[in-house]
This record gives C-alpha cells, structure tokens and sequence, in this order.
C-alpha cells in the first residue's frame, strides 16, 4: 500500500514551488545592473527603429502621432447622429 499523503501539505508544498519560480523570474527580470538595463533600453530602441524604418507608406513623409488616449480623436458618436453616415 502506498503512503499517506498530507494533502494540505502537498498543496502548500506546490504553491511555495511556484512561488520560488516567480520569484527566480522576476530576480532575473528586475534584478539587473544599470548597465544591464541601458544595454537592454538601447537594444529595444535599435529594434524599433529598424522596425519603423521597415514601415510601409512612411519614407520621407511626417506620419502624424495618434492621440494619447483622452486627448480626443478617438472614434466617439459625431453630430450627425450614429457616426457611420459620412463614412
């Protein structure tokens, strides 16, 4: 016959795993160095500027910026009613 097994034991067991787990990813992820991170910024900005100049229909022109959210421009109801009239 097998062994007893303490089930509330067993479940606190798992969770003290995987809260280990967490927080080995999180060392990881925030427990850097400053030249770690700078390194990190400056190669997360490198890609985003290949990124952008990849974009289609964008060479040469100004793209106008989207709004920031609450500044307006969003598709709210217009006027004239339901907003898909002129559309």
């Amino acid at each position: 016959m097998g062994d007893l097994v303490n089930l509330n034991r067993a479940r606190k067991a798992r969770a003290r795993s995987r809260a280990r787990a967490e927080g080995d990813a999180n060392a990881a992820r925030f427990g850097r160095s400053r030249a770690e991170r700078l390194a990190e910024a400056t190669r997360a900005a490198r890609e985003a500027a290949r990124l952008d100049g990849h974009r289609r229909g964008a060479a040469g022109r100004d793209v106008p910026a989207a709004p920031a959210p609450g500044e307006g421009g969003g598709a709210g109801p217009r006027p004239d009613g339901d907003g898909w009239a002129d559309r």
